[in-house]
C-alpha cells in the first residue's frame, strides 16, 4: 500500500521511542498521522513540532472512550489506512522475590496495557478501516509490537513475556479473520532497542546489552523499527506474520 496525503495512520505510543520514529517515517511518506499517547506524554509538543500533518490525541489504549475519540480525530483528517500499536509498559518482578510473591496487580496491569490495550485498538480501528474503499486490493494494515521476550523471556519477565506472547499469538487468527475485509495484520518482535525503557540505564550498561547482540553488536535504533513498519505497509504479501527484529539475539535467562 502506497500512502498519500488522503490517508491517515494512527500510532499508539507515538510520542517517544519506536512510536515516535514510526510517526516521523509515515509522515515523511506523505500520510497524515495521529499520535495516541498518554496525556502526560510529550505528544502535544511532538505534533506541533512535526507540523500540520501530525495531530495528537491523548488516550489510554485500555480506554474505549479515549481510543474512539482518537479514531474520530483520524476520521477528520482523511481515511484511516494504517494502525501501529507501539504503546506498552515494561515490568520486572520475580514470581517470588525478597518482598514476597509477584504483585498480582502489577501482572494484571502489564497484560491489560500490552495485550488488552493492543486488542482494544485493533477492534475499534478495524471497524473504521473495514468501511474504506479498497486501494490496490487492500483497505489497510495493522502493525503490532511484541518482543523477543515473547519467545525467550528472562527471569523476572513473566508478566511482560505473557503480554507480548499474547500479542504474537493473536496475530494469525486476527489476520485470518480480517483477510475478508482486505486488512493485513503483522507483528514486529523487537530485540534490544534504544527506547525510553533503556534510556535510564548507565551508558556502560547499555553498551553491555548491545554487545550481546550477535550482529550488529549494538542496540537497535528506533528508525530501524520504523523502516520495517514502512516496508510492511508497502508489501502486500506480508500478512499474519511475527517478524523478529533483533540482530539474531536469543535472550539468556538473566
Amino acid at each position: 500500500m502506497r500512502l498519500t496525503e488522503h490517508d491517515v495512520a494512527l500510532v499508539t505510543g507515538g510520542a517517544s521511542g519506536l512510536g515516535l520514529a514510526t510517526v516521523r517515517a509515515l509522515a515523511a511518506e506523505g500520510a497524515k498521522v495521529v499520535i495516541v499517547d498518554l496525556p502526560s506524554s510529550d505528544g502535544k509538543d511532538v505534533a506541533e513540532h512535526l507540523g500540520d500533518a501530525v495531530r495528537f490525541s491523548p488516550a489510554d489504549v485500555t480506554s474505549e472512550e479515549s481510543v474512539s475519540a482518537a479514531l474520530d480525530v483520524a476520521a477528520g483528517l482523511g481515511q484511516l489506512r494504517v494502525v501501529v500499536n507501539c504503546a506498552g509498559i515494561g515490568t520486572a518482578s520475580r514470581v517470588v522475590g525478597k518482598n514476597g510473591p509477584f504483585p498480582l496487580d502489577l501482572f494484571r496491569r502489564t497484560v491489560e496495557v500490552n495485550l488488552i490495550g493492543t486488542f482494544n485498538v485493533i477492534r475499534l480501528a478495524t471497524e473504521r478501516i473495514a468501511h474504506a474503499e479498497p486501494v490496490g486490493g487492500e483497505r489497510g494494515v495493522i502493525v503490532n509490537t511484541a518482543s523477543v521476550a515473547a519467545f525467550e523471556g528472562q527471569i523476572g519477565q513473566a508478566a511482560y513475556s505473557a503480554s507480548k506472547g499474547g500479542v504474537a499469538a493473536m496475530t494469525v487468527p486476527i489476520a485470518r479473520e480480517l483477510a475478508q475485509s482486505l486488512i493485513r495484520v503483522v507483528t514486529i518482535a523487537p530485540g534490544l532497542f534504544e527506547t525510553p525503557m533503556l534510556a535510564g540505564l548507565p551508558e556502560e550498561a547499555r553498551a553491555s546489552l548491545g554487545a550481546q547482540v550477535p550482529h550488529p553488536a549494538r542496540l537497535g535504533r528506533p528508525d530501524e523499527y520504523a523502516d520495517l513498519v514502512s516496508s510492511i505497509v508497502r508489501n502486500p504479501m506480508l500478512n499474519g506474520e511475527t517478524i523478529r527484529l533483533d540482530g539474531a539475539i536469543r535472550m539468556a535467562p538473566r
